[in-house]
Parts: structure tokens; sequence; C-alpha cells
């Protein structure tokens, strides 16, 4: 898992319209920030606040910081429903 940060680039006495992409490489820490769990597990942030709200995944606070453990993340995950067909083929596109 990988972020990308968007830096602006300027030029001497003006701002430049051009911008940069890096690569910068996540925390390896046994936390997630609420940004990078949702971005690891494609989820937008009230979705996740919804999942803590429910009792479903266990954050907790550090300072003013929500994290998520990361063995918590993947309890979570583990215990998402599989997604049944229940027989019905969909039409192919």
């Amino acid at each position: 898992m990988s972020s990308i940060a968007v830096i602006p680039t300027a030029t001497k006495g003006r701002q430049c319209a051009t911008m940069t992409t890096t690569m910068t490489q996540p925390h390896l820490t046994g936390a997630l920030t609420i940004k990078e769990f949702c971005d690891a597990y494609r989820l937008c942030r009230e979705k996740a606040y919804q999942e803590v709200r429910a009792r479903r995944l266990r954050a907790v606070k550090v300072g003013r910081k929500t994290l998520i453990l990361r063995a918590d993340a993947e309890v979570w995950a583990a215990s998402l429903p599989e997604l049944r067909t229940d027989g019905r083929e969909q039409a192919s596109a």
C-alpha cells in the first residue's frame, strides 16, 4: 500500500500550474489512521465511522487521532459476509 502526494512546483517570481506526483511509503506501524484504513479497504470515511459506531470495527484514540490496529482491521475484513449470487447468473457485457 502506498500513497501519492501531489506537490506543486513553483517557478521564480510566479506560481507554476504544473504538479509533481511523488510516491510515499506508508508508515509501517501496527496501526492505521482512518484515512489509511479507508484507502487500504476502499471505504469512505463515513462508512468506516459507521462500522466503529456499530462496534463491528474497533478503533482507539491517541490524543486527537483515531487509529485502527492492523490486527483489528484484519479481523473486521475476515468477518465480512461472503458475496452470494443465489444461483443467478449475471448477464455478460
